[in-house]
């Protein structure tokens, strides 16, 4: 099956791997861009009648959704209809020569369409198959539907962000979806290494309810080891502490200050010429929330490019808040050229780097834009045995 153009790209670890992505929308989509910027050869089966749903989601550029352009990168796009009576051949081919298969359907609907691992890995013993789902394979829940926002409320996380007595807030990132895009990809790279020593596959279950409960590693860390310890005090990483804060400046611009450490507070508090705030650093109470806005007084007196000038000697963990088009075009990322233009887009590449052989770092891999729809049926069913004709009659059938 022919991967995108990747003409002069250096070997990739996941060079010859191919992964058949047959899920939807984001936790998937994230996964499987991870392997695609690893090397490995991506096949993303979408229906014929409009394909991925992100696909249609606003807002778009150049008539594609922007959320499925930065989620599709180095992929090939093969439309087939699971559902069509015809499908279940082509999927076998397509299977046949697979190294990793990913789906995201409710348990129920994987085994009526047949991409449930049982059916899959009875015929393919060496298949690594990963099921993305909602609340597992198995459980009360599993039938269950659910989006981010549903998960992230299960597993405590809106408690964890918001403040007593307020009400919670819908964050604006997808917290459970990239954790279970981050776990799947985990799962699969684990099972690859586990095949190369037993020559067996293994299927994956990655349920993004308890990928959002992974979170809870150090919110919860008291209740975790020590369930009703009478030591109420927490990590001072909410906001509640002077020392790890954000701070607005005078022209309206905001400061992170990550002092956590001793020696770290003690330098910011000696440049602002405030010594006798130092030994404040983990008071409780009414005291920490005077030394927060005696803080952000001082703050509030300079600009941030004064601040940032000031600080600019010093070992400290200081930093500017960025807007979006800041971050982007941070001179320290352009140097490590993190992210890249193409055809009026910007990429952000994965933040994982190989040695090559020779000593140094390797090239990373040229960006291929996300697919058309369908726009590699023709090139990957006809390398697997399908002629013109035959993929003639699957299409006038509805199966591609």
């Amino acid at each position: 099956m022919p991967p995108p153009d990747r003409a002069g790209a250096a070997a990739r670890p996941l060079d010859g791997v191919r992964v058949l992505d047959l899920t939807r929308l984001l936790p998937g989509a994230y996964a499987t861009l991870l392997f695609a910027d690893l090397g490995a050869e991506v096949i993303k089966i979408e229906d014929p009648r409009g394909g991925d749903p992100t696909r249609a989601f606003p807002p778009r550029a150049s008539g594609v959704s922007v959320y499925f352009q930065v989620l599709n990168r180095n992929k090939q796009s093969v439309t087939l209809d699971l559902r069509a009576p015809g499908a279940a051949k082509v999927l076998e081919a397509l299977v046949a020569r697979a190294d990793v298969l990913i789906e995201s359907f409710r348990p129920h609907t994987a085994r009526r369409l047949g991409v449930d691992p049982e059916t899959l890995r009875a015929r393919h013993p060496r298949l690594v198959h990963a099921s993305i789902t909602g609340f597992g394979r198995r459980g009360p829940y599993a039938e269950r539907p659910a989006h981010d926002i549903n998960y992230v409320a299960l597993a405590g996380l809106f408690a964890v962000d918001t403040a007593g007595g307020q009400a919670p807030r819908v964050p604006r990132m997808l917290l459970a979806d990239v954790g279970a895009a981050l776990n799947a990809a985990a799962g699969v790279l684990a099972a690859l290494f586990m095949r190369e020593r037993t020559g067996q596959g293994s299927a994956i279950d990655v349920p993004i309810h308890e990928a959002a409960l992974s979170w809870l590693l150090f919110p919860a860390a008291r209740h975790l080891v020590a369930g009703s310890h009478e030591d109420t005090s927490e990590l001072p990483i909410t906001g509640r502490e002077a020392c790890y804060n954000l701070y607005e400046t005078a022209d309206g611009r905001y400061l992170a200050l990550g002092a956590l450490e001793s020696k770290f507070w003690r330098a910011f508090c000696e440049r602002i010429d405030r010594a006798d705030l130092i030994a404040r650093q983990f008071t409780e109470g009414d005291d920490q929330a005077a030394l927060v806005a005696e803080v952000a007084g001082i703050v509030r007196a300079r600009t941030a490019d004064e601040w940032l000038s000031r600080f600019a000697d010093v070992d400290i963990c200081l930093t500017l808040v960025h807007s979006v088009p800041e971050a982007l075009a941070d001179p320290h990322l352009a140097a490590r050229h993190a992210c890249e233009r193409l055809d009026g887009s910007t990429f952000i590449r994965m933040p994982i780097t190989f040695d090559a052989a020779g000593g140094g770092a390797a090239p990373r891999m040229p960006i291929v834009p996300a697919p058309a729809l369908g726009a590699h049926t023709d090139a990957v069913l006809g390398a697997i045995g399908f002629d013109a004709t035959a993929r003639r009659r699957l299409k006038a059938d509805g199966v591609l």
